[in-house]
């Protein structure tokens, strides 16, 4: 199995020497191309300027001999073709030998198939608009090449290949260097993987890239890690807070119990009173983590209806009011003139998020203190706010109250309750596509805010 730097690197060289290979291909094919387009050009200038000489020849000389343009034949035996001139009779006037030219040293051919073939070619010599005689020009390949020429092709050919391979090694070593970039960052995030899959939830990567992709995924691993410790030290306390909670009152009972057997301590009514009271609480335990166990299934029943709230909220402020009077807390209700306070919700339940709230703002707010209980409308929400003069809830402990048996810092903690009630309102209003937030300060109280959906707009 290979990693996935090994396997871009490969990736990219290939593709790279694929890439350059067509690149060279094609440019080599092109200068070529066009090389022996210009040295043909060149060649048939030649033969143009060949007949031409000639030609003022015969309009000096008048007449053909042993010596028209015989000079030409130096020129012809060093540029390695052969010259043969022949009178308007075609009878030779004077002419090579190829065999002269074909082992000359000079001797130097565009390397083609036809190499090594003798071909000529005939050309018309004119004088007054007449055909006055011919030459033939003949050569051992298409195209006649010097050896400068050959040179020169050469070293074009050779550039060209060690372009490539320096524009490969170029490509290998920058392919390197940034599958490398592009690989660390996975390859941290997959050793992450691992290392969470084994429960090691402490793990987290520390290499940025600047790719959006791969940073955002590293992130999200990273909150993922976050969430999956956070949950894990949920769920040891929550075994840890469930077997106190259940603990507690078992002890109680059992320790009493078992001096009464013993007859350490005599068997009074107040007693048995107040193991009843412990027998009730433990009940109410094992109550809230039913009911809570059904709303997270989503397998209670809920009987809708429409409701006020603004009458659900005064009749559940007159409940409360000997309670607020007994700590002296001031409870007030306010509410906007002509508005509409319909919803559509489970009364019952409704009922039991907001005892529950107010339950606790009068637990945890102090002798003077004030509650307020707001209900008002926005744009397409009707929000009931709750909030409170108490001890408040540090910020530590904020994004965690809703949790099972989350009981905040100590002096929270001393104060009975289940550690339930607040996950049961956030389960409660999730099944009535309502939304709850909390706004608290230590030492300056609490504002529980919840949203609900105008039954119009539902």
């Amino acid at each position: 199995m290979q990693t996935i730097r090994k396997r871009l690197s490969i990736l990219f060289v290939i593709c790279s020497i694929l890439a350059i290979f067509l690149i060279t291909l094609f440019v080599n094919t092109t200068i070529n191309k066009k090389f022996n387009q210009y040295m043909a050009d060149i060649q048939n200038k030649r033969y143009e300027r060949i007949v031409v000489y000639l030609e003022e020849i015969y309009k000096r000389e008048g007449n053909w001999n042993d010596n028209s343009g015989i000079e030409l034949m130096h020129e012809a035996y060093m540029g390695n073709y052969c010259l043969t001139l022949l009178d308007i009779n075609k009878k030779t006037v004077w002419g090579m030998d190829p065999n002269e030219i074909k082992n000359n040293l000079h001797f130097n051919t565009m390397l083609t198939q036809d190499k090594g073939v003798y071909n000529s070619k005939r050309f018309e010599i004119h004088y007054n608009g007449k055909v006055v005689g011919f030459v033939d020009i003949g050569q051992y390949a298409p195209i006649l090449l010097t050896e400068e020429d050959v040179n020169f092709k050469k070293s074009i050919n050779e550039s060209i290949i060690a372009s490539g391979i320096l524009t490969l090694l170029i490509i290998i070593f920058v392919s390197l260097y940034f599958s490398k970039q592009f690989s660390r960052p996975i390859k941290a995030v997959a050793n992450m993987s691992v290392n969470l899959s084994k429960g090691n939830f402490d793990a987290k990567s520390n290499v940025e890239s600047n790719i959006e992709e791969l940073e955002n995924l590293r992130n999200s691993v990273n909150i993922l890690a976050e969430k999956l410790k956070y949950q894990d030290s949920l769920r040891k306390r929550l075994v840890s807070d469930i077997s106190h909670e259940i603990r507690t009152p078992l002890n109680v009972l059992q320790n009493n119990l078992e001096a009464m057997i013993d007859g350490v301590l005599p068997v009074t009514s107040e007693r048995l009173s107040n193991l009843n009271e412990e027998v009730v609480r433990f009940g109410k335990l094992l109550n809230s983590l039913n009911a809570l166990k059904e709303f997270e299934t989503e397998s209670i029943k809920l009987d809708f209806e429409t409701i006020l709230l603004n009458e659900l909220i005064k009749d559940i402020c007159k409940d409360f009011q000997t309670a607020v009077e007994k700590k002296n807390i001031k409870l007030r209700c306010k509410f906007q003139n002509n508005s509409d306070y319909s919803i559509t919700g489970d009364r019952d339940k409704l009922k039991q998020v907001f005892i529950n709230l107010l339950s606790n703002s009068v637990k945890f707010t102090e002798a003077e203190g004030e509650i307020t209980f707001e209900l008002y409308e926005t744009y397409k929400n009707i929000v009931v706010e709750i909030k409170d003069t108490g001890v408040g809830i540090k910020k530590e402990d904020l994004p965690f109250i809703f949790e099972r048996l989350y009981r905040g810092d100590k002096s929270r903690s001393e104060i009975e309750g289940s550690g339930l009630g607040l996950t049961i309102v956030k389960n409660i209003l999730k099944l009535h596509s309502a939304s709850i937030e909390v706004k608290s300060e230590e030492g300056k109280g609490t504002t529980f805010k919840i949203s609900f959906i105008h039954s119009v707009d539902k």
